[in-house]
């Protein structure tokens, strides 16, 4: 392929175009102290055993889960990973295939999809779903632009009780929209279901509950749907660990009308932060209207089965105003690395990864406020997450727990300085009873 970079004068059309004198002055938002103003001092090549020893180094800078006892949360979660998963995935039909652009010729990806839609579809309650999206977060966001217009209201009652940073996105997303964001009040960790219901109204198109919440505790759901149904809203559940639906009721049970959440817990490392994968799932009264890629399961002219992308309602395949969202791909590696996860501990195994995470988060709840000067912070039902209050900062004590191998948790006053003395905890199956012991031992120690 030939490449014919721009001339001077193709530049300099552009420039004026978008108001500026020159390149330099495309990158004045950028702050001065990180600029690097002297030219690159690129040196000669390396070795290939040169180069993997510099990038061996450069990766030791990290220091994993591997290298610390973890009690972090808040929409990431060490759960066990099956040891075939990372090999399957690095099988190359797999690990090349990013997603499926000429559908007719990537049966075995879209299969994959097929199946991985199907288990999600199982595990929510739900009738139908996508092919994945990019995250936890921009799926709520999603579901709330969907609800939207498939009310067509333009309000969202949102819970406090959800992720700050779903929060952000939300807001994000909805800026280009004229769509009214309203917050549920959280009150002792629970959405407050009198303020919901004097909120709502018929301007609303949804009600969005994060199921289990930002601080774990168990919200009802059920009640919230009755309350969105009799408005004729939605219902928005969003599921940051649906390792919890081995043991909770399915929000489709409860009245969903739209489940989305974060499928990283299954099959998927931390990987510092990302790359996750999203899930959406709803009524098929919705099918219509869901964001992403969606595999239907057919048959050819010789009545054979095949797979193929179906309901392509994005600005690739139709006029942009009438997409319903441009999500234009999904986290298909992702995706399927879950779909092992989920076809290997089948419904016991995640019922038992739910019931081990349960018991030790109880455990260490039950430890931690025998220590003088801590508390529970809530006194409600919680999963595997919950909140303690420090006679100190958090953010200090988990410092200087870090120096004795303990990511202690979240703390809370990183999304709101009034909460700088409470704690989110996360005990999932790894962590052993000794490595709860010792997180209460070296605790009681530095409170001392």
């Amino acid at each position: 392929m030939k490449f014919t970079p721009h001339t001077e004068k193709d530049r300099k059309e552009m420039l004026e175009a978008i108001g500026v004198n020159n390149i330099e002055e495309l990158f004045s938002d950028i702050p001065d102290e990180v600029q690097r103003k002297a030219s690159c001092d690129v040196s000669g090549g390396l070795s290939e055993y040169e180069l993997r020893k510099a990038i061996k180094a450069l990766a030791s800078k990290n220091k994993t889960n591997d290298e610390f006892i973890s009690f972090l949360g808040a929409g990431a979660y060490d759960h066990h990973i099956p040891a075939f998963i990372d090999q399957l995935l690095l099988r190359s039909e797999f690990y090349t295939a990013y997603t499926p652009y000429q559908p007719e010729i990537s049966q075995g990806t879209l299969q994959a999809i097929f199946e991985y839609q199907t288990l999600i579809c199982e595990l929510t309650g739900m009738e139908a779903a996508n092919a994945s999206m990019y995250d936890g977060a921009s799926a709520v966001a999603e579901a709330a632009l969907m609800a939207a217009s498939a009310t067509r209201r333009k309000k969202i009652l949102v819970s406090e009780a959800i992720h700050p940073e779903y929060m952000e996105v939300i807001n994000a997303y909805i800026s280009g929209h004229e769509i009214e964001v309203e917050k549920i009040e959280a009150v002792q960790g629970i959405s407050d279901y009198k303020k919901a219901s004097e909120s709502i109204d018929k301007t609303v198109a949804a009600v969005i509950i994060q199921y289990p919440n930002f601080y774990g505790n168990i919200e009802d759901l059920k009640k919230f749907a009755e309350l969105a149904h009799q408005h004729k809203a939605l219902l928005i559940a969003a599921v940051a660990d649906p390792v919890s639906l081995g043991i909770l009721k399915s929000p489709g049970e409860l009245g969903a009308d739209i489940v989305v959440g974060e499928g990283q817990s299954f099959g998927n490392n931390l990987y510092f932060g990302g790359p996750y994968l999203g899930f959406l799932a709803t009524k098929e009264k919705y099918i219509r209207r869901m964001p992403g890629r969606i595999v239907g399961k057919t048959k050819d002219v010789d009545g054979k089965t095949g797979y193929v992308l179906t309901l392509q309602a994005r600005e690739q395949h139709i006029r942009r105003e009438k997409a319903t969202s441009n999500i234009c791909s999904n986290e298909a590696l992702c995706a399927l690395a879950a779909t092992m996860s989920l076809c290997a501990f089948g419904k016991q195994g995640i019922k038992e990864l739910a019931y081990k995470s349960t018991q030790k988060a109880h455990y260490a709840l039950e430890k931690l406020v025998e220590l003088p000067g801590v508390e529970a912070a809530y006194n409600q039902p919680f999963f595997k997450e919950f909140v303690i209050k420090l006679p100190e900062d958090a953010g200090e004590i988990v410092e200087k727990l870090k120096d004795e191998g303990i990511l202690a948790g979240v703390p809370l006053g990183r999304f709101d300085s009034a909460m700088k003395d409470k704690l989110l905890v996360c005990v999932t199956e790894l962590r052993a009873k000794e490595e709860i012991d010792l997180l209460v031992e070296k605790l009681g120690g530095i409170l001392a």
